[in-house]
């Protein structure tokens, strides 16, 4: 399923870059005052002008050495070929430092002919411990390295701190052409690196499409994060991993090192796959979601589609393993391999505990290669109920090629069919040709259905459920805390029986 070792993101890059020249000067300019809230930055401006709207700075750069908390900067529309490093925090009392696009104009910073990025890891927006920063409206491009050396980021937050806002950016073309030579690029990273976590994160409607990142991802928490917002994002046509929940790859200190207390709601999230990353030398494994190593996140409402793998709970170091993850109220169709995955994807690796999968809708139409569900190595103490799973091609429902856990998982109330060929569930390597025998030789599903959903428009791919549907009243109520409030369109959750899949009738 996956490579045999995952990117290390290495701290001392980091380091590397807290400690530039740059940097230095951000603390010399952080004592400065201004009397004024709002300041300007404009292509036609000039750094030695005030920064006012009428006489604007240059460059984004020159604004974030002197802005403090309470003071927004206004960018407005135009090219900027710079990259820029935040030399300040805001603070609860005096408010946010933001950085926003001016109304209804679209500045955009480009890292066409801008450095990277001194044999070590830069973004184009550059957060190094700071808190109470907003960051919105701003277009984020043409980032490249050919050096495995060097590593170009869209959005680069590191270090601790707390209350950091990205907010409808796009973020694109970020790329590195060294992947086979473990060369990566990223788009939006926040790595909490110390002791004290980067806390109260919200990376929230933004775009990143366009990537080639070799090991690592288009979106990511790694290390010491928490209380972390994932929302409303669109993430599209890159070469790896959609959205990554990372713990345990030394990002943080010991016992300081994983990503907890998330949610991921609401993003679309498609064309994810590694086919086409040298890293990968051929072989399919890139998420659209993936909880590697995280705990307590729940992952809900999310459109993920045409993804080597749509959601997965797992974790690749050893001894380790994602935890307490509720994956609910997502649909998610066309995988390349498989819809939902838990567990280590080898014996060597780490695996996956207590990882609740409740009312997700799953879909492989006829020409698409993937699976279902799929239960891999060391998984432990899971749940999953409530889920229409509708297969159009040769695919299975369950796929458990394994017996490293004897009751990896409880499932029932569950909603199968299969339009085009014999059903099929692989349990313990087992293969059972019907709901009935695989209920009689696995022990589960002894509440579920073998019945067309009855989806309002297949073709149309809109999976709500007919007023006839068998899935209509199909489900368990697990409780509010599992279940949740809403469905996947935000509907109320429970309405008399509790439906199967991800819309709520």
């Amino acid at each position: 399923m996956k490579p045999p070792a995952k990117y290390k993101f290495p701290v001392c890059k980091f380091v590397h870059l807290a400690g530039s020249a740059a940097i230095a000067l951000f603390a010399a300019a952080g004592g400065a005052t201004h009397a004024a809230t709002s300041y300007y930055v404009a292509t036609t401006g000039s750094d030695a002008n005030p920064g006012t709207q009428t006489a604007p700075w240059r460059t984004i750069n020159h604004a974030a050495q002197l802005a403090t908390a309470g003071q927004t900067v206004f960018v407005r529309g135009g090219t900027y070929n710079e990259y820029v490093s935040l030399a300040n925090s805001g603070n609860a009392t005096a408010g946010y430092i933001t950085f926003q696009n001016f109304p209804g104009e679209s500045p955009i910073v480009d890292g066409t002919g801008v450095n990277c990025c001194g044999s070590s890891i830069r973004g184009l927006f550059n957060i190094a411990s700071k808190s109470y920063i907003i960051l919105s409206g701003f277009e984020i491009r043409n980032y490249k390295s050919a050096s495995a050396l060097e590593e170009p980021a869209g959005i680069l937050v590191v270090g601790s701190g707390s209350n950091i806002q990205i907010l409808n950016n796009s973020v694109h073309d970020i790329q590195t052409s060294a992947e086979a030579s473990n060369g990566n690029a990223h788009g939006i990273g926040v790595y909490g690196q110390a002791a004290t976590p980067y806390s109260n994160i919200t990376i929230s409607g933004n775009q990143v499409y366009n990537l080639r990142t070799g090991w690592s991802e288009s979106m990511t928490v790694e290390g010491n994060v928490t209380n972390f917002t994932i929302s409303n994002n669109v993430i599209h046509d890159n070469d790896n991993i959609g959205i990554d929940l990372a713990g345990f790859w030394g990002t943080g200190p010991t016992g300081h090192d994983q990503a907890l207390l998330g949610t991921v709601s609401g993003n679309t999230i498609y064309n994810i796959t590694s086919a086409s990353n040298p890293a990968y030398a051929g072989g399919l494994g890139a998420n659209g979601i993936y909880c590697d190593g995280c705990s307590q996140v729940t992952i809900e409402r999310n459109l993920v589609h045409h993804c080597d793998i749509g959601i997965e709970a797992a974790s690749e170091r050893k001894g380790r393993v994602a935890s307490l993850v509720t994956i609910r109220d997502n649909l998610v169709y066309d995988a390349n391999q498989v819809d939902i995955s838990i567990g280590g994807y080898a014996s060597t690796v780490g695996g996956s505990d207590s990882i609740t999968i409740v009312n997700n809708t799953l879909y492989q139409s006829a020409g698409s290669p993937g699976n279902g569900f799929q239960i891999q190595y060391k998984a432990a103490n899971s749940v999953f109920k409530n889920n229409v799973v509708y297969l159009a091609n040769a695919g299975q429902f369950l796929y458990y090629f394994t017996s490293s856990t004897t009751a990896p998982v409880a499932m029932d109330y569950n909603v199968y069919f299969d339009s085009a060929t014999s059903p099929t569930w692989v349990w313990k390597n087992k293969t059972y040709t019907s709901l009935a025998r695989f209920t009689a030789g696995s022990g589960q599903d002894t509440h579920s259905r073998y019945a067309n959903p009855l989806f309002t428009n297949l073709p149309g791919l809109d999976f709500h459920l007919t007023a006839t549907s068998p899935a209509v009243g199909a489900g368990m109520n697990l409780g509010s805390a599992v279940v949740g409030p809403t469905d996947f369109a935000g509907s109320t959750r429970v309405v008399g029986v509790i439906d199967a899949g991800a819309y709520e009738r």
